[in-house]
This record gives structure tokens, C-alpha cells and sequence, in this order.
């Protein structure tokens, strides 16, 4: 068997709560990354949150560097349209934030 690398990822049998990202907080951080204001940043980051959504329902994969590459390996319905969804993350490699080389490849989209 070959050895894993260690992670700085909480152990789940002795965390009581693993941390937590929430909308507000993403919004903050986002807001913080960039020059946009909060009111411009919420409806892009909803959208976006909301294409997600719906691809990963649909089961297509979903790839979005430097994130990694998403995909559902099982569902479950619950009805009333409600759904749980166990998700497959693939991180790559050397999955580093660079916000500068980010923004600069991405100014052509305005």
C-alpha cells in the first residue's frame, strides 16, 4: 500500500465541528479579492452558485480550475424535490489561489 501525504484536513472522529463557508462569508471574501463592491459581486457569485447547482443535479461533471474537477457519484431523492447529492472532488496538483495571473487572464471577458 502506498503512502498517503499528510493533509492539514481535520481528523472527523476527533473534530467536534469541521469549519464552515457560508454564502455571507464567500461574499466577503470575494469582495476582498477583488475592486467590485458587494452589490456587484452578489448576483455574479448567486449565478454561479446556481449553474453549479444545476449541472451537478443534471450529473454533468464539473471542472473549474484551480477548484478541481466535481462530479455526483450517488443521489438520493427525498422527496419533494429535494435531493442529496454525494459529490467527488479532484483537487489538482498544485492547486494554489493566484489572484493576480487570475484577474489578468480574465480582464478579456468584460
Amino acid at each position: 500500500m502506498a503512502d498517503t501525504p499528510e493533509t492539514d484536513l481535520p481528523d472527523p472522529d476527533t473534530s467536534d465541528m469541521a469549519a464552515q463557508l457560508k454564502k455571507p462569508d464567500l461574499l466577503d471574501q470575494v469582495v476582498g479579492r477583488t475592486s467590485l463592491k458587494k452589490r456587484d459581486v452578489k448576483p455574479a457569485v448567486e449565478a454561479a452558485l446556481a449553474v453549479i447547482a444545476e449541472a451537478l443535479v443534471r450529473g454533468d461533471e464539473v471542472i473549474l480550475p484551480p477548484m478541481g474537477k466535481m462530479r455526483v457519484v450517488k443521489s438520493k431523492e427525498l422527496g419533494d424535490g429535494a435531493q442529496v447529492l454525494t459529490l467527488k472532488l479532484r483537487t489538482p496538483r498544485n492547486a494554489s489561489y493566484q489572484p493576480q495571473a487570475l484577474l489578468a487572464d480574465g480582464d478579456d471577458d468584460s
